[in-house]
């Protein structure tokens, strides 16, 4: 399996009951000097599902998935919530870990789903530790491209309506941001999707969860606006820019996209993530098989 002696899945990390839905957003936004007052209507995101984000139990299916497919051991670290990245690390020295390969839970190019990546591997590294070396962007990749096709046909299937407009949503970003290839990547991932189906109607690549001051702006439209405009007889969202249904999925889409839908009389369907597809699972010993993965440039992936 390459030159690996094991494999550190990364992740965002996120709160598993009532208690830490706070620390765990005050762990998220250190140092960026956002609003208590924002914290605490994100924190009702959470508490509407009971203070418990879906990731983890999702990155605990992940592992279990890909454990089979592997003949090095797989380890879990987060950046925001235990198990907490260091801590993992930590215990890999102490397993004798030499080398391993780091597969970050986001697909794309960018700041936060690529840049912050190789600064949390930076931070949680040790001077006399293993080699931790992040595997590159898979977005494009035909595991993860057949994945997300076979989700949309689950929901076209649920919809009944084969016409439906396919729409695909990722998390906003500022413009300031946008010059990365963060953009420009999901839409190549999304007409190779399309391609995948076989469709040869029109599809949107639209944004959610945006964030921060309303004077700066992020890429739009946003999907419920696109929602109140799009002229069709049906719609399936399509989560392309997230690899597991965690918060931002279940509350921006199956909770205030359904209404806005649902208010409109807009028939839809939301399609899966990928989460622990097979051809998914296949992406991550196929990555740590290929070749030696190149550092991503300051143009790819800006810091900020």
């Amino acid at each position: 399996m390459g030159n690996y002696d094991a494999l550190l899945i990364l992740s965002f990390g996120g709160p598993e009951g009532p208690e830490d839905v706070m620390p765990f957003l005050e762990n998220v936004v250190r140092g960026r000097n956002v609003p208590r007052a924002r914290l605490e209507e994100v924190a009702e995101h959470y508490h509407h599902f009971g203070g418990v984000s879906p990731i983890n139990q999702q990155n605990r299916d992940l592992i279990e998935a890909v454990r089979p497919t592997l003949d090095v051991p797989v380890y879990w670290g987060n950046r925001n919530w235990a198990p907490f990245g260091e801590d993992t690390v930590r215990q890999m020295k102490e397993d004798g870990v030499r080398r391993a390969a780091v597969f970050a839970t986001s697909a794309f190019a960018g700041y936060s789903s690529c840049r912050q990546y190789y600064e949390d591997i930076a931070r949680i590294s040790l001077p006399d530790g293993p080699e931790l070396v992040k595997l590159p962007h898979y977005g494009d990749h035909p595991g993860f491209v057949t994945a997300m096709a076979d989700r949309v046909r689950e929901a076209l299937a649920v919809l009944g309506r084969d016409d439906a407009r396919l729409v695909f949503t990722a998390h906003s970003i500022p413009l300031a941001h946008a010059a990365s290839a963060y953009e420009s990547e999901l839409r190549h991932s999304a007409a190779l999707v399309n391609a995948a189906l076989g469709r040869t109607e029109d599809w949107d690549l639209v944004w959610q969860s945006r964030s921060g001051p309303p004077q700066v702006p992020w890429l739009e439209p946003d999907v419920l606006d696109h929602l109140r405009e799009v002229k069709a007889g049906g719609v399936v969202l399509a989560p392309i820019g997230f690899v597991s249904d965690h918060m931002e999925v279940v509350y921006d889409l199956d909770t205030e996209a359904v209404q806005v839908a649902g208010e409109l009389g807009l028939p839809m369907a939301r399609a899966g993530t990928v989460g622990t597809h097979p051809a998914f699972v296949r992406v991550v010993a196929d990555l740590m098989a290929g070749p030696e993965p190149v550092p991503c440039t300051l143009e790819t992936c800006p810091q900020v």
